[in-house]
């Protein structure tokens, strides 16, 4: 019920919110906007070819990288900075920097005790509305182009409106967050008195520092602009951050409410509402079976427990107060979004339920980050109109303008981005031992890395957390594929769309291939399924798939009959200081399993 109630609900919302969009960018600059880019010495009435709209991108984006760079290495003795937190580690501030700036929020520090209060508001939260309203300024400029319009719009404009619409929206909100206990304070950190003393390495310690902050602003853009990361380093499984039933309810909503949005506004500005219905169903189809996957797949006992089956779902890595089910409702959805917060730890997914966000990923377009989304999905229906056009011997055509060998070049080579970035670090990366070694052995260590270099090319952000990431390596590598995924499939669909825009459209008769019929979802479905997994099937195989077999296929744990308890060790990473635990647990095979709570 709580899984029909966020999507009927996200769905509801959308609706106005999609057609209002498609008004906002149809309409000329208010007195008001105008006047505003006026004294910024920009002319908001002037179009912009699809050049001069990708070099205002790309030069914004270069400007507020380096302001966002300059803050985390100097935060230190800058104002807000009531803790006393020290300045970012070089290669940790580059990749921060690339991380906010792609609208990817990767972070391999822990949030609250990595920056400080000017940093969280000037270098991530203000990055949170302009890099979502970078997505949604390029995905519109996308679509006047494949409606023929003479200029793609002009840039500024474009995200200024995106920018307000986003602000707005994250205040009413962060007011209901504030509402439900979210901390929205200036004042430093709070002690608290611990109603059970602890013994820390001989020492009694009766008292807990605890960060606060203006939490409530930084949850509702991360949410809200498919942001991802966290004020704290757990992410929103931390009270502080999702303290009731319906802040989590609100927070789930709010990761799919602009995706869906903007599906509906495409339809609406491209005057094609029933295209935008095959969008939205086609997304909708693969939504719901990654996300029935993963909460079929939590609700299996964990492995490890196997003898113990009857203490239901896998509750590893869970916030007890949400349970299994909201937690792999979440993840399905952080990850078909490029929003990639969490409310419980993914490292601690049973295998098949961690290989449904690695497919949400790779799709990377179920519903997509803000405009990025659907700007990928268009990327396919080219694909899918030229091929469908080999099958009828037709030249392609998408509303009436020929595709052509230029279009299908810039096209395959988006595509054919992520498998060169995504498989060949991941590559690289196992081939050397030193750079995994503070990562898991076996199949889920090479999860592990597959998952950090995917939630880098997909916008996403999340990761799983037993890798030891916070390395030069790690940093630097991470940087470049966050850079390349995030532009080059921008610019690659801007110059596509400037190329069908000068082109002459031919009206359409009975043997053109209609694009807004079930026929045609069906064939973008398959196009989409059968290119991603030809392309990530092996990777997948060796990595979450064999270790289900190895656990499943001809081991004891999954008969409850059979199965052995016997104490193994485990470490935990918290906050750099490495716990041993013992404790009886099932284990296939000598293992080391680590967990990093450290994001």
């Amino acid at each position: 019920m709580d899984i029909l109630l966020t999507y009927g609900l996200a769905l509801a919302l959308a609706l106005p919110l999609g057609l209002f969009m498609a008004r906002l960018m149809e309409a000329p600059a208010s007195r008001m906007t105008a006047g505003l880019l006026r004294a910024c010495g920009v002319d908001a009435a002037r179009g912009m070819s699809w050049r001069a709209y990708v070099g205002a991108l790309l030069g914004t984006n270069v400007i507020v990288g380096l302001v966002a760079l300059a803050t985390y290495l100097l935060q230190g003795g800058l104002p807000l900075n009531p803790d006393g937190i020290a300045n970012l580690r070089w290669d940790t501030a580059v990749h921060t920097m690339a991380s906010f700036i792609t609208n990817t929020n990767q972070q391999h520090y822990s949030g609250q005790s990595g920056l400080s209060y000017l940093s969280q508001m000037l270098g991530i939260t203000a990055l949170q509305i302009f890099t979502p309203a970078v997505g949604f300024a390029a995905l519109f400029a996308v679509l006047r182009g494949l409606r023929g319009d003479a200029h793609l719009g002009n840039y500024f404009l474009d995200v200024t409106r995106g920018a307000a619409l986003l602000t707005a929206s994250s205040v009413v909100l962060a007011l209901l967050l504030t509402w439900q206990g979210v901390p929205s304070t200036f004042a430093g950190a709070r002690t608290a008195t611990l109603v059970q003393p602890q013994t820390v390495e001989g020492q009694a310690v009766t008292t807990q520092t605890i960060p606060v902050g203006p939490v409530a602003p930084m949850v509702a853009i991360k949410q809200l602009g498919t942001n991802g990361g966290g004020w704290y380093g757990p992410n929103s499984t931390v009270p502080l951050e999702n303290p009731t039933p319906l802040s989590n309810l609100l927070e789930t909503v709010s990761i799919i409410l602009f995706p869906l949005a903007l599906v509906v506004a495409t339809g609406r500005f491209l005057r094609r509402p029933r295209f935008g219905l095959v969008l939205m169903g086609v997304m909708s189809v693969l939504s719901a079976a990654l996300t029935l996957g993963a909460v079929l797949a939590e609700r299996m006992p964990n492995a490890a427990l196997a003898g113990l089956s009857a203490l239901g779902p896998n509750m590893e890595g869970k916030e007890v107060r949400l349970g299994a089910d909201a937690t792999a409702l979440w993840a399905a959805l952080t990850t078909q979004t490029s929003n990639g917060s969490v409310n419980g730890m993914l490292d601690s997914f049973t295998p098949l339920g961690g290989l449904v966000p690695q497919l949400g990923m790779f799709l990377n377009d179920v519903y997509g980050g803000i405009g990025v989304g659907v700007i990928n999905m268009l990327v396919f229906v080219i694909l899918t109109v030229f091929v469908a056009g080999l099958m009828v011997g037709r030249t392609p055509e998408l509303f009436g303008r020929k595709i052509e060998a230029p279009e299908i070049k810039l096209a395959s080579l988006i595509l054919l981005l992520q498998p060169l970035l995504v498989l060949g670090f991941t590559a690289l990366a196992l081939a050397n031992p030193a750079v995994t070694a503070n990562s898991n052995p076996g199949f889920h260590g090479l999860s592990q890395v597959l998952y950090e270099y995917n939630s880098a090319f997909a916008n996403n952000g999340s990761g799983f957390e037993g890798l030891g990431d916070n390395t030069p390596w790690w940093n630097l590598s991470c940087a470049l594929v966050l850079l390349l995924a995030r532009f080059l499939p921008i610019v690659g669909p801007l110059a596509i769309a400037g190329l069908l825009a000068a082109k002459r459209a031919a009206p359409e008769g009975s043997g053109t291939l209609r694009v807004d019929t079930p026929v045609f979802a069906g064939m973008l479905l398959s196009v989409m399924l059968l290119l991603q997994l030809l392309n990530f099937a092996p990777a997948l195989v060796l990595g979450p798939v064999a270790e289900q077999m190895t656990l499943c296929g001809s081991r004891p744990g999954c008969d409850p009959e059979r199965s052995e308890q016997q104490p193994t060790g485990r470490t935990e990473r918290r906050d750099g200081q490495v716990l041993s635990l013992t404790g009886p647990q099932w284990s296939p095979a000598p293992l080391t399993l680590v967990k990093d709570v450290t994001k």
